[in-house]
């Protein structure tokens, strides 16, 4: 295995239950680091996907570090109120990498989208993410130093023309997106708020698409080889804004780009070379 880079860290790293989020926590304890992962999933009786807290548990702690389980819907801001508390007291002290991927993609139509499912999108795509941040940024900045990184996606992006072209999805995945490009805006003000701190504020997205078990469910028949990155690689992004240096916030990344951009050699979720 490599060296570890997050020795002595304590993580907390949000929906990973499953997909990007699990790969995340598992590589970084592989990394050395004490991990608390979130999710309302914990068992499979839960599960309406493959994929549990307590699968994600197992796996972590073959790497012998502290892993620390929470249950919560971050949708609800009193759930989200005991995550970092509990988070603390699991992994015995104050956090210093919090990688915000939990999130929600519903697609639909614009011009008849549920307004319900429009707020439930943007509570758990981007408020979650500012306030679990909020909760862990007193910490970062007494100690002068910490790792805030958001998971985006390219869906945040406008669609150039007339003529559009859309894509196999079409429209449907505009107001996922908007909740997405709220959080780039929100992560590139709070970087710019924080800039001396010593607190690293990044996010990130997949160039191409990641076919976690969620992706798979929404896009996997209409997603061709071409448009797909494997999931190593964009952990290895993520992973690589988890220790960036101090100078480095306030960016939104592409995955790939960064890996290119920072010569990074892409390993397995243990940390071994592939």
């Amino acid at each position: 295995m490599g060296s570890k880079r997050l020795d002595g860290k304590r993580v907390v790293v949000t929906g990973a239950s499953r997909g990007i989020g699990a790969a995340v926590a598992r590589r970084c304890a592989a990394e050395g680091a004490d991990v608390a992962i979130v999710a309302r999933t914990v068992d499979a009786a839960d599960a309406y996907l493959p994929g549990t807290l307590g699968d994600t548990a197992d796996e972590l702690r073959r790497f012998g570090g502290r892993v620390t389980l929470i249950q919560a819907d971050l949708a609800d801001e009193a759930d989200r109120e005991r995550v970092v508390p509990e988070a603390e007291a699991g992994l015995g002290g104050p956090i210093d990498v919090l990688v915000n991927n939990a999130a929600v993609a519903l697609y639909g139509t614009v011009a008849d989208y549920p307004l319900k499912r429009v707020r439930l999108m943007h509570e758990l795509n981007c408020v979650a993410p500012l306030h679990l941040a909020q909760a862990v940024i007193p910490a970062m900045t007494a100690r002068g130093e910490g790792w805030i990184v958001n998971v985006s996606s390219g869906t945040a992006r406008h669609w150039p023309g007339p003529p559009f072209r859309l894509g196999g999805t079409g429209t449907g995945t505009t107001v996922y997106g908007a909740s997405k490009a709220a959080l780039n805006r929100v992560s590139n003000g709070l970087a710019a708020e924080l800039h001396g701190c010593g607190v690293r504020v990044n996010t990130v997205e997949p160039r191409a698409a990641v076919l976690s078990e969620g992706a798979r469910d929404l896009v996997g028949d209409i997603v061709r080889p071409d448009q797909v990155e494997s999931m190593e690689e964009m952990v290895e992004a993520i992973l690589a804004l988890c220790d960036c240096p101090a100078d480095h916030t306030g960016h939104t990344h592409i995955s790939l780009d960064l890996i290119a951009e920072f010569g990074l050699t892409v390993r397995t979720l243990d940390g071994d070379p592939r």
